[in-house]
């Protein structure tokens, strides 16, 4: 006789994974100046340690989801948390910038294995739109959660004195905690039926690999080499493949094979805008924390642990948001959205008119950063329930791996692109005045991708919660 496991504790089991990809990515920003330190790397490796993990985790995101459609969801959370969890060793290990890219890099190969299985379940969890939106508003809490801890121990870490630099155990912290993540799925996770009709599209996934690496590497890589050839000519090959990726799609939908992004999920609209405006909100985002991180501890001299403590209030706020979010976006939709976009112009205008003030106080750091993740709070976990809530359970892992590829692959970018202009205006030797101008042009920048995020939430179809048949929780899982 089988064990009932609760769809809550399932829910919370697969969390793990966002819970750990989510803390990666916050605990290495803040500690970048000290990882910078440690292993004597330049501007251009600094923002590839951010992009390389999140290249890695946007080129198999959507191989990720199908691998769980096609082998089982459990089988690949539990390999993909294995694998994440000995990548992250590596990353501990590193002794040199390339040896770090390169073990991050997998590690975020082995995160995509992992992550889309989280919203997948979701989706087979929570057949009612309404508990789904829900469910989905916790996973972004989650998420959420994560960020504190990660901004926390991203500044604590690095000043630790232990056995080994401090900044290595912001890598060694993900092996225990993936350790027992594992425990708790085997035990407790249950299977979910495959679907062995999917065909792997070998040929997609060699086409958009390159496409996006050729697209993110010389945006982050180009700009401190001075532009030379091979970075353009990589821009212009990531065009051509991105076409052929497109006609190729096409192709294979016409003759009635699986594509690796399924065009069909275009004809969604709340999916097709809720994707266009994900993609302009997490250029801004996660690229934040870097010139943020890199502008208090290089630019103003602030301490690593005070630096964390600040983020924290950040992450606090963000939390705060997103719990209140979750009850205010049914009874006001997309207008929830909208305010939270808003209050994160407002707190960048704030950031450009008192943190590069010498009057600025820690209140009014602590302030600024609270009030950013008021806005994050009431957009991000939202915005994944908007984008998908119209999605039949069939494209469930096609749909959440082509939104996180979009997501990651627009973090990576933003880490170029943002990260780009501040480290343009700092130059090689930075004064004081250089950090400021830098950090002034970073969130202009930012402020305009923020409106245009705005635009697109604006024709996005608002919420409605449509009643549905509750089926039996026993009939999604074997």
């Amino acid at each position: 006789m089988k064990t009932k496991v609760s769809r809550w504790l399932s829910m919370i089991i697969v969390s793990s994974a966002i819970f750990l990809a989510v803390i990666d990515i916050f605990v290495v920003n803040v500690a970048l100046p000290a990882i910078k330190r440690g292993l004597h790397g330049t501007n251009g490796e600094l923002q590839l340690v951010v992009a390389i993990y999140l290249l890695g985790y946007s080129c198999l995101l959507i191989t990720g989801g199908r691998l769980g459609d096609y082998y089982g969801r459990k089988k690949i959370f539990v390999a993909g948390m294995l694998l994440f969890t000995i990548s992250s060793f590596l990353c501990g290990l590193a002794q040199s910038p390339w040896q770090l890219n390169v073990a991050h890099f997998f590690q975020g190969i082995t995160a995509a294995m992992m992550t889309p299985q989280g919203v997948s379940y979701i989706q087979v969890l929570f057949p009612e739109e309404k508990e789904r939106m829900k469910a989905i508003g916790i996973y972004g809490i989650i998420a959420g959660s994560a960020s504190v801890i990660g901004q926390f121990l991203g500044g604590l870490l690095p000043d630790t004195h232990f056995a080994v630099e401090g900044w290595r155990l912001i890598f060694f912290i993900n092996v225990p905690v993936g350790i027992i993540a594992l425990v708790f799925a085997l035990l407790f996770l249950k299977e979910t039926p495959r679907n062995t009709s999917l065909k792997f599209d070998y040929g997609g996934v060699v086409l958009l690999t390159p496409a996006l690496f050729c697209l993110v590497f010389p945006v982050i890589q180009g700009r401190e080499l001075g532009w030379p050839a091979w970075s353009i000519a990589m821009l212009l090959a990531a065009i051509i493949l991105f076409f052929l990726f497109s006609r190729d799609q096409q192709k294979k939908l016409a003759q009635g094979k699986e594509p690796l992004i399924n065009a069909r999920l275009f004809h969604y609209k709340d999916f097709r805008i809720g994707l266009y405006a994900s993609i302009f909100y997490f250029l801004v985002q996660e690229s934040y924390f870097l010139i943020t991180g890199v502008f208090f501890q290089d630019g103003l001299g602030i301490p690593s642990y005070t630096t964390g403590t600040y983020f924290v209030f950040q992450g606090i706020g963000y939390v705060i948001a997103s719990i209140l979010s979750v009850k205010l976006i049914q009874s006001y939709g997309k207008k929830v959205l909208v305010a939270g976009v808003l209050i994160m112009i407002l707190s960048f205008m704030l950031h450009i008119f008192l943190l590069v003030s010498k009057e600025a106080s820690s209140f009014t750091f602590s302030f600024v950063l609270l009030l950013y993740g008021v806005g994050c709070g009431s957009v991000l976990p939202s915005l994944l329930a908007f984008s998908l809530k119209g999605i039949p359970h069939q494209f469930a892992g096609a749909a959440s791996g082509t939104y996180y590829t979009a997501q990651q692959s627009a973090i990576a970018m933003g880490a170029g692109i943002v990260g780009g202009v501040f480290f343009y205006f700092t130059g090689d030797s930075p004064l004081l005045a250089d950090y400021l101008m830098a950090y002034k042009a970073a969130a202009i920048l930012s402020i305009f991708m923020l409106f245009i995020v705005i635009g697109f939430l604006l024709i996005m179809p608002d919420y409605q919660v449509k009643a549905t048949k509750k089926i039996p929780e026993e009939e999604f899982f074997v």
